[in-house]
């Protein structure tokens, strides 16, 4: 790839309610992309009332980031009334750029919004030169790729592009095992339509089958001792690749997941963060660390693969053998702005604030955490830090053995600084 488009690339997660765009925001992301209540491919997800979008993109400008809005699903006919109607209601929030999937939707969205830069959803499936060229023709200021492209085809179409079409491919997160997303199970299987963002994923589900003859006698189909998952594809991780990735031309690195939970976003941000911003510090000297990929596995996933990127789908099937996930570590609390009050409410009954073993911190709960339990701390552009979990007090200056009760707020005492926002997890 020709030096001119080794640029340094956005890196774009996933935004699937309030608290995941302040992770992604927190943990080092240039960008998020979310969704309304409607015309979204991830329905299951919290998503955005029009009010919160407003809010939204005004917290995300405030940090001198952009905020983009899906639009990619495939609406049919009696579904454009409603999608005026949002588009109508969403005009002047100052979205920074829409990704569609549809002509139809691209049309209304520019009848509505005439400025509105347009980015072209990875469900169009673009893999070739010729059909970026087209899009680029109809106004589109970005490309979505499709999955389905190896790093030779991606720089293939880099260089027939004019420079100021930029580029955006997926770098982690699931896979479909359907062509670009383009899949009819669930729609055939459950009645809720994958093209119109409610997909079910029967993809995932287990089955097995009968003989014509012996309806009685379910057979399964055997693939390993855990069972048959011919369906299930692996997710991908390029973390081990970002320098292949940074120079095959792609300029936005996208991160899939809004229906994953706010310590995904903040971990898996956090950790593409470190590698591409190692990476420009020091192009030559660049040197992968293998802690990045530990904080990968440390969230919820299935087995990890390179996708189109490296594996030979005819060879390497990237079909995973098992359909559920790799359970992520304890998400036990996020720390949470300091009270001046509840600090004066400690101390009044004796507690040390400050002492040689360390420093109360307030937090509020995610999961149960206790006295004794081995933890780790995250936070932005840094790998988990171990530490052991000594003291907790309540609010009112009360010792407690844990936090146990959803969104409690508690101190505890960590033997290094923690800032706002910073992740205790559990540790191995």
């Amino acid at each position: 790839m020709n030096n001119q488009y080794i640029k340094k690339p956005e890196l774009l997660s996933p935004a699937g309610n309030f608290d995941k765009l302040r992770a992604a925001l927190l943990y080092g992301a240039d960008a998020v992309y979310l969704a309304g209540q409607s015309f979204g491919m991830r329905s299951a997800a919290d998503n955005f009332t029009v009010e919160e979008l407003y809010e939204a993109v005004k917290y995300t400008h405030e940090r001198g980031k952009k905020l983009y809005l899906t639009l990619n699903t495939m609406p049919h006919g009696d579904e454009y009334a409603p999608l005026r109607e949002f588009l109508m209601a969403i005009k002047d929030a100052g979205i920074d750029a829409y990704i569609v999937a549809d002509l139809g939707v691209m049309t209304v969205l520019r009848e509505i919004i005439p400025d509105a830069e347009i980015h072209i959803s990875t469900q169009a499936s673009i893999v070739s030169p010729e059909a970026a060229l087209a899009y680029a023709a109809l106004g589109a200021k970005r490309l979505v790729l499709a999955r389905e492209l190896g790093f030779s085809e991606i720089e293939a179409i880099r260089r027939r592009l004019p420079q100021d079409i930029e580029l955006e491919a997926f770098i982690h997160g699931s896979m479909c095992v359907s062509y670009s997303g383009r899949c009819m199970l669930s729609n055939m299987m459950t009645g809720r339509d994958a093209n119109r963002g409610k997909c079910t994923q029967p993809c995932r589900w287990n089955y097995i089958i009968y003989e014509e003859k012996r309806p009685d006698l379910p057979i399964p189909i055997e693939q390993t001792e855990l069972g048959t998952f011919i369906m299930s594809s692996k997710d991908m991780c390029t973390i081990e690749h970002v320098p292949k990735l940074i120079k095959s031309g792609i300029d936005s690195f996208k991160i899939e997941g809004r229906m994953k939970s706010a310590y995904y976003t903040a971990v898996v941000t956090n950790a593409y963060r470190m590698a591409i911003d190692a990476y420009f510090a020091d192009p030559e000297g660049y040197i992968y660390d293998p802690m990045w990929l530990r904080e990968l596995e440390s969230v919820s996933h299935r087995e990890y693969c390179t996708g189109y990127y490296l594996d030979d789908p005819m060879e390497q099937a990237q079909l995973g053998t098992q359909t559920g996930y790799i359970r992520d570590k304890a998400y036990f609390a996020t720390a949470i702005d300091y009270n001046e009050d509840e600090a004066c409410a400690l101390a009044a009954v004796g507690v040390e604030l400050e002492n040689a073993d360390g420093k109360l911190y307030r937090f509020i709960q995610r999961n149960k955490v206790k006295v004794g339990d081995c933890a780790e701390m995250i936070s932005p552009s840094k790998i988990g830090v171990a530490f052991e979990v000594g003291e907790i007090y309540l609010s009112d200056g009360t010792a407690a053995e844990s936090a146990p009760h959803p969104s409690m707020v508690f101190w505890c005492r960590v033997p290094f600084e923690v800032k706002e926002g910073d992740i205790m997890r559990g540790a191995e």
